[in-house]
């Protein structure tokens, strides 16, 4: 059982497997890398620009009459749409007639279509 420090120098170290062997190299190390980039991409990105593009087509449909929420939480409705300065113009208050102008990305999301999106659902 006692070996001295001579005999453990003169053991022959176990041999790595050849490079064309399975059991060890680059190829095992990448798979698990692979891995993580599809599933972040399956699970994160797509998703991600999936809704990237609702918002956009939603915003493109934008017209007149439509009720509106802005991001900032202002209730409204469209009255003028002009898309080469994106810039929507809002009636926000019926009694005086008060009307703002917003960028379209101001837009947050259309009230009506919100309620038939919840009703199909």
């Amino acid at each position: 059982m006692n070996m001295s420090l001579f005999q453990l120098l003169a053991q022959e170290a176990p041999k790595a497997p050849p490079a064309g062997e399975p059991g060890g190299g680059i190829i095992q190390l990448l798979i698990p890398v692979f891995a993580a980039i599809a599933l972040y991409y399956f699970m994160i990105l797509r998703p991600e620009r999936r809704k990237q593009q609702t918002v956009q087509n939603r915003l493109e449909s934008l017209k007149k009459n439509d009720r509106v929420v802005t991001i900032g939480g202002i209730y409204g409705v469209v009255v003028n749409v002009n898309r080469e300065s994106d810039e929507v113009t809002l009636k926000i208050d019926e009694a005086t007639n008060a009307k703002m102008r917003v960028t379209i990305g101001a837009v947050a999301r259309i009230v009506g279509e919100e309620s038939a999106d919840k009703a199909n659902s």
